[in-house]
């Protein structure tokens, strides 16, 4: 390393006390074991409360993992008014609401009501009161039921076809050829629309 100027060379000095400054990680095996045991005990004390709550079914941004569906921070306002949950029962039932999100395809949606009214057939309410049940709450022969506290696993990420002959339409269609060309369409639409009025202009002046 080259030094400009005549000026004083570097005195590094490397024999600091550097253990002191070193942070230890020795209580991690106790601080797992806790976790763990906190776990158990807030799991025991939700009751049969499902053990996470419910969330809707994304695409991951990009196109590299639009292909894969997992779990989003909420549902939209719109999925809850399909499946017939208002926004604020939803969140007394362990049903996540993001009011930022939106719906940006029919299909995404549809999985989305769909989640919501399998997760309603298997929900059970238990009455806060025994001797005086809500109209929301479950009913006598419904509360007797095995339940379970698992959440609903995520739909898959597509439906695979069933294999079957090509037509021979289908053979017979140029999907290339056909992509060039309506491309070719919508780059020259505006100059053919300017040329065909400009030739009729031409076309009546000559008449006049």
């Amino acid at each position: 390393m080259g030094f400009g100027k005549n000026n004083v060379l570097h005195a590094n000095h490397f024999r600091k006390d550097w253990q002191r400054h070193v942070r230890t990680w020795f209580d991690q095996p106790g601080r797992k074991l806790r976790r763990r045991n906190a776990r158990k005990a807030k799991t025991a004390v939700l009751g049969v409360r499902p053990l996470t709550l419910l969330r809707p079914a994304v695409r991951g941004q990009t196109v590299r993992y639009n292909t894969k569906l997992r779990e989003g921070r909420g549902f939209t306002l719109g999925e809850l008014k399909e499946a017939g949950v208002s926004r604020k029962t939803a969140l007394g039932l362990g049903i996540v609401v993001d009011h930022r999100r939106r719906n940006l395809s029919v299909e995404g949606k549809a999985i989305n009501v769909e989640r919501l009214k399998a997760y309603k057939e298997r929900l059970v309410v238990f009455p806060r009161k025994t001797g005086k049940p809500k109209k929301s709450d479950s009913s006598p022969e419904d509360l007797t039921t095995p339940t379970t506290r698992q959440t609903l696993p995520l739909p898959p990420p597509f439906v695979p076809e069933q294999p079957r002959k090509i037509s021979q339409e289908e053979r017979a269609f140029n999907a290339y050829k056909t992509l060039r060309n309506y491309r070719a369409e919508a780059r020259f639409e505006g100059a053919r629309k300017i040329r065909a009025a400009k030739k009729e202009e031409e076309e009546a002046a000559k008449k006049k």
